[in-house]
């Protein structure tokens, strides 16, 4: 039976301003990248969000980002790869205490927004992600884009990796995801999520901003927790791949 993990950015609310659809998602995905207080996020809405992903059973992982809450995390801050490491560490710090008091585990750390489009491409910033990830909780798995410098630094420091896929954004030619800037860089509608979802895991592939079809290989696909209709789409997709015997599940779940 094939195999996919189903995960999505939640806890991105901050004070009294409301991001996403946590609740409804959990009910569909298998892991939570949790916001850490950096580009989203605070202490109450970091404790909620793990109390509810653990009642749930959903796995849950940390989503650090650069720190910055008026840009949501999506513009590259010029910070020393020491920085950086120490920018990580903190977040990942924060929010395992949170799952230590719910008695459950920090199964995967996922970078946020420009931070994780950096650790795609550039081998410097990569590297103190995956230092900085193996010091603080060694045992978890490490997420980032298919075929990317990130994933290659944490092979070599010795992480359990997972190479992520993403529902509704659309790719380069060379498989990095395209900048939200262009006009057609999110997927909106369900038809070009289940199609693009489905290419992904039962074909290994996905289709281009270009056209082209390129190779890629999934363990977990990402639903953005506060795209329009999210919650539903995620609920749809998890059916839809039922429907061809693929099994959803977290990484590190027996199958």
């Amino acid at each position: 039976m094939m195999r996919i993990d189903l995960n999505a950015d939640v806890g991105e609310s901050f004070g009294q301003f409301k991001v996403g659809e946590d609740e409804a998602l959990f009910s569909s995905i298998t892991s939570a990248n949790v916001a850490c207080g950096f580009h989203a996020g605070d202490f109450n809405v970091m404790q909620k969000t793990v109390e509810q992903a653990a009642r749930q059973k959903v796995s849950i992982g940390a989503h650090p980002g650069y720190p910055d809450l008026q840009g949501f995390g999506r513009r590259e801050l010029m910070m020393s790869p020491r920085e950086i490491y120490n920018a990580v560490v903190y977040q990942i710090g924060a929010l395992k205490q949170f799952c230590d008091i719910q008695g459950v585990t920090l199964n995967h750390v996922k970078p946020h927004g420009a931070l994780y489009n950096t650790a795609t491409i550039n081998r410097t910033v990569a590297d103190a992600i995956a230092e900085a990830v193996y010091d603080a909780v060694p045992n978890a798995y490490l997420y980032g884009l298919c075929n990317s410098e990130l994933l290659q630094a944490g092979n070599k420091i010795g992480l359990k990796t997972a190479g992520e896929a993403f529902a509704d954004r659309r790719y380069t030619a060379e498989g990095t995801l395209c900048s939200r800037l262009l006009p057609e860089a999110v997927l909106h509608t369900y038809e070009e999520i289940e199609k693009q979802v489905m290419d992904i895991v039962l074909n290994k592939q996905v289709q281009t901003i270009t056209g082209e079809m390129i190779s890629l290989q999934a363990d977990t696909i990402c639903f953005h927790g506060d795209g329009q209709g999210v919650a539903s789409h995620a609920r749809q997709i998890r059916r839809a791949l039922a429907s061809v015997n693929v099994r959803v599940s977290a990484l590190g779940d027996a199958i």
